[in-house]
This record gives structure tokens, sequence and C-alpha cells, in this order.
């Protein structure tokens, strides 16, 4: 049996991590079933569990990190690493109250991770969030949180008493949602949200005692809370009254327990809201968030804007959406754009759904110029921030927005492999036929993209993306961060690096001529087509001096020229 840890160091947050997705994982479905407030959507499993995801995966890139360290990680970065995940992962309502909560918990975690620290981390998340919400609702998981802070305090120097006092006290709390909100007493069914928080507070459990709890909510009486309904001939403990539940469209569950600015109209009789949710993350100052809540605000409800230290997650539903982008386009930048339309049907919001087309092509882009230029070709784009990888969850998602029989899937990262993979395997399950075509690189995506045929056989078109990827070779530069040894020597910090197929070939010291040193060598075996990617502080004389070297040097070979915007490398290079 593993060691049992004494404090919330870093292992045991990577840990938490790990227990807290498979939980949820678990649960993710009945967690969708007995969403009914505000409104009936089948979303909030998902949505934490996608949220917990980004989390789980920005912790293990700091392993990774460390991999060739003697020790672990320091619990600040591990814990610092778990909100931001969280955060840049968060999806609707539910999954940006839980990112929320994580980030109130590592603000205090990162001094420490014992008993003492871990009431003081329960306390702030569950006030951080009260305190950032407009009107409040009693019967969420904004009240499961503040019991669960509420039953750990004490002197107690135990940390797995502390631990076992928060989950009890959540339980408690999650039996008696359906007394607060009448909406879930109606239904028979705890708060989907707290039942989510509770899961995840199971897993910390898990974590320190090496025990899984009891699963469920608890009534004060300390018996399970069940309320067992029919749903397809089956009993189904926790699910609304009338069968299954309505697909829904807002992301969110509990609107009291995210930091929502303004009043939000959640009305209980089923009556339509605005017509679209706007989700993106976005890069602002305080005072530029100030304003853009006030705007967005006064345009439309369930806005909920949380983050910090220059990002910030930001949900709204409004009518007009290009209002509500432009709002962060003013306010910052303003990034992973997500617009979902609402309509009304029976009474419920649900989602527009139109006859799936035959087939699409989901990209992955490293910045949003090339997410431009591939959604004008008809795919549908997913951009890889710097540091920021998607999750699988991210790449099934947009599978799904893609709305088509047949998918092509292009990573254009090595490192996505794995991810793209269980993306695949995900949207398999759900009907869905996907290709997954290994692209290493942004100008491979392209090669593919531009052969891709959608009339033709799909296993036709997939060999010749393919083999219009494979043939593509890839380089970029980049600027290392420390002295390094690499298959071209030792590089200095601050030195360019020209990376040809993934491994550096030359070392530079300006970006022009290390390029052209990169060209040289890559055209050296031949090829007919340059392109090139400039990132967003590359002046376009660059590119002018670059096309006029090719054309010099190869009289014969054609180049094209495409501004990616912010992305992690300065310059792209492709050749065909």
């Amino acid at each position: 049996m593993p060691q049992l840890p004494d404090d919330l160091d870093a292992v045991a947050v990577r840990t938490w991590c790990s227990l807290a997705l498979e939980a949820l994982g678990r649960e993710r479905a009945e967690i969708d079933a007995i969403n009914v407030y505000p409104i009936a959507d089948g979303d909030t499993g998902t949505n934490l569990y996608l949220t917990v995801e980004s989390a789980a995966a920005a912790v293990e890139a700091v392993f990774a990190a460390h991999e060739t360290g003697a020790t672990a990680p320091a619990t600040a970065d591990a814990v610092r690493a778990m909100a931001h995940g969280a955060l840049i992962g968060a999806r609707g309502n539910s999954g940006t109250i839980l990112a929320q909560l994580l980030r109130g918990m590592a603000g205090v975690l990162a001094d420490g991770g014992d008993a003492a620290h871990l009431r003081l981390a329960l306390t702030s998340a569950a006030d951080s969030a009260r305190q950032a919400v407009a009107h409040p609702v009693e019967g969420t998981v904004l009240t499961v949180a503040a019991e669960a802070a509420q039953a750990a305090r004490g002197e107690d120097p135990d940390l797995r008493t502390v631990v076992t006092a928060a989950y009890d006290g959540a339980r408690a709390a999650l039996a008696r949602t359906p007394e607060q909100l009448a909406v879930l007493g109606r239904a028979g069914v705890v708060d989907a949200g707290g039942r989510g928080l509770v899961a995840v507070l199971g897993a910390l459990v898990e974590t320190v005692t090496g025990q899984a709890p009891v699963r469920g909510p608890r009534t004060a009486s300390g018996n399970a809370a069940k309320t067992p309904v029919t749903v397809d001939g089956g009993s189904v403990v926790g699910l609304p009254v009338g069968g299954t539940p309505v697909e829904g469209v807002t992301e969110g569950d509990l609107p009291a327990s995210a930091p929502v600015e303004g009043p939000l109209d959640c009305p209980e009789d089923g009556s339509a809201g605005p017509a679209f949710e706007v989700i993106y993350l976005l890069e602002a100052r305080d005072e530029q968030v100030a304003r853009l809540r006030t705007r967005l605000d006064a345009l439309g409800d369930s806005l909920v804007v949380v983050g910090g230290d220059g990002l910030w997650h930001v949900h709204v539903h409004v009518d007009d959406a290009g209002a509500a982008v432009e709002a962060g386009v003013e306010a910052g930048r303003p990034y992973r754009i997500r617009i979902t339309h609402f309509a009304t049907e029976s009474g419920h919001d649900v989602r527009v759904q139109a006859e799936p087309a035959q087939r699409a092509v989901v990209v992955v882009v490293p910045g949003d110029g090339l997410a431009g230029l591939c959604t004008e070709a008809g795919a549908t784009t997913v951009i890889a921030r710097p540091g920021e990888p998607p999750a699988s969850g991210e790449l099934v998602d947009a599978i799904r927005r893609a709305h088509a029989r047949e998918v092509v899937l292009l990573p254009n990262d090595a490192a996505l492999r794995h991810t793209a993979a269980a993306a695949a395997e995900q949207a398999r399950t759900e009907g869905v036929r996907v290709a997954l075509v290994p692209t290493r690189a942004a100008v491979q995506g392209i090669a593919a993209l531009a052969v891709h045929e959608p009339d033709r056989g799909f296993d036709e078109d997939v060999v010749a993306m393919t083999a219009a990827a494979g043939a593509t070779r890839y380089a970029e530069l980049a600027v290392a961060e420390r002295q390094s040894w690499t298959m071209a020597g030792i590089c200095q910090a601050g030195d360019i690096l020209g990376l040809i197929d993934g491994d550096v070939a030359v070392i530079g010291s300006d970006v022009p001529h290390t390029a052209r040193t990169v060209l040289d060598r890559m055209l050296a075996a031949g090829g007919e087509l340059v392109t090139l990617v400039l990132g967003e502080d590359v002046p376009d004389a660059l590119a002018d001096a670059l096309e006029e070297h090719v054309r010099e040097g190869h009289l014969a070979v054609d180049t094209v020229v495409y501004r990616g915007g912010h992305q992690r490398a300065p310059l792209l290079i492709g050749v065909e």
C-alpha cells in the first residue's frame, strides 16, 4: 500500500486530481441527468469532468517538467497549476464554479498543506465564491461548499479528520438542497453541482485516507438520501421525475455558487431566455474586466467572470453574441470563443439540431491567425495557446460542434497524439466515424486541409490528406530559455534555435539569419512549395526577405505566407 500523505504535497495534489477525474467519470451521466435548476440541463457532470480533466493535465505537465529531477515539484507549483488548468478548461457555470473554488483553495495551499491550511483553504474557497455572487441562492453548490468548510473547522491537527469532516458536511448539505430550493424538491433530486463537489471532496478523502468514501448524499441523521424514480423501466437514484433529462443548452446549474456579476435571470417557469451562450478566455487587466462586467451585465444574464493575474474566464447568455465578443475585444484579447445558439422547444431550452453534415475536419492550430484561415476552409478549429495544450474533452467538444457523421482530426502536434487518440475513441462511442491523421505541425495540417475533398470517399480522402501531411517537412524557430545540449551543439539562453522535424538543427543569433539557414537545409533535399507562418510580432519585412531568398536560390519553388497571430514560435516553416 502506498504511504498516505501527512499533508497535501505535490504528489497528493496529483493523486487528488486523478481520483477526482475518475470519480466524475463514473458519475458524470447521473450528474448530467439530475440538473433541473435553473433549467433542465444535460451538461453539468460533463462540464465538471472536462474542467477537472484540464486541471489534472496541468498538474501532470508540472510533473513532466521535473522528470529528470530527483525531487517532486513544489506544492505551490502543483496547486497553482491545478487552479490554472481548471480556469482555462472550465466549462459552463458549473465548471467555472469549480475552477473558482479550486483557485480559492490554491491561494492558501500554496503556503502549506497541513490540516490548518486546509481548513483555511476550504473557507477561502467558499467565501470567495459567495462574495462574488450578486444574488446568492441557497440549496446550490455554494451552500454545499460553505457547509463543508464549516464542518471542517476546529483544532484537530490530523489532516484525515479535517478532510473526512468536510466531506461529511458536504454530503449532509447536499441532502438538504431539495428542502432549500423548491425546484429541486418538486423534481425529487439533489443539486447537480453540489453532487459534483461531493465527488471531488470524496476523491480528496481517498487521497489522504487510502479508502474510497461512501457515495451519495447524506441526510442530517446520517442515512443516505435516495429518491428512486423509474426511467426506461429501471430504478435510478436521483433522476428527475418524468424520465430522461432534456438535452439543455446552458452549461451551468448553480448560479449562486459562481462569481456572478449582476442578477441571474433563471425563471423557474421554463420561459425562454437569451438566444446565445457566449464563452471565452480573456487576457486583460483588472480595470478592463471591471468595465467588461458592467457592459456584459447590460447585454444579458447568467454572467460569470472569474480569474485574475491577467487571465479570465467569461460566460454569459445574450441575444447579441457579436456584441458580447466585441466587448471582450475592447477589454483585451479574447480567445477559445464558443457560441451556442438556444431555441425554445416544449418549454425548455434545447440545442438546435440540424441534420449532420457527411464529413468535417477538426484541426488544432497554434494561433488565431491560422484559426481564421482554417475556418475559411471549412474546418472546425481548436486553438492551442502557448503552454495550454487542449485536453481530450476540448477535442471531443470540437468534434461534436463539427456535427458530422465523419470527421478527420488533425492534432498538428506530436505531443497531442495520445490526447487526440482518446478524443477520437470517445467520439466513436457516440457514433461518429473519426480518422486521426497524425500531423505533427501546423504546416502539415495546412497541407492536409488543402487536399481535403468532402465529396470523395472517406477512406480515399483520409489517404490523400495523410499523404500530403507526410510529404511536408516542417520546421520552427524558437528562443532558447537556458543553456542546453542540443543535436546542433550547446546553445545559450537567448539563442535562436532552428528545429527541423522536431530536432534542433541550427543555432543562430538572430531570426533572419537562422531562418535562411533552416530554409537552405530543408530545400537542399528538394521541394516545390515553401509555407511561412509568421508570429504576431514578426514584421512583414522578414517574410519578404525570406521569399526573395527562396526565389534567388530555388527558381522553381513557390512561397506562401500566412499570419499565425499569437503563437508560441516566431516562425513556422513547411516545405512540400
